[in-house]
């Protein structure tokens, strides 16, 4: 059984920083998706892949993947961009 490990982005659509900060270890699935022939939805039989736990820190995500023996890949958090501009920058 594989996971990964990532921190959460935020979100288009929120301008604070709430849950940011969540560490997500989430399931790999074991098997490809493949259409269902009735709605042409795609799917699978691995119901592990839609388990998502959230920890407070990236330490206490690794410490459940070794407690419970699973193989983890990080996946390490984007270089956050700071663009400081001016109000008067608007109007050039």
């Amino acid at each position: 059984m594989a996971a990964r490990i990532y921190q959460r982005s935020k979100n288009a659509m929120q301008s604070g920083r709430a849950r940011a900060d969540e560490w997500v270890l989430e399931f790999e699935s074991h098997s490809a998706k493949r259409p269902d022939p009735l709605t042409g939805w795609a799917g699978g039989s691995d119901t592990q892949t839609q388990v998502r736990l959230r920890f407070p820190t990236l330490e206490a995500a690794k410490a459940y993947a070794a407690k419970k023996g699973v193989e983890v890949h990080f996946v390490p958090p984007a270089p956050k961009k700071l663009r400081l501009q001016s109000y008067a920058d608007n109007f050039r």
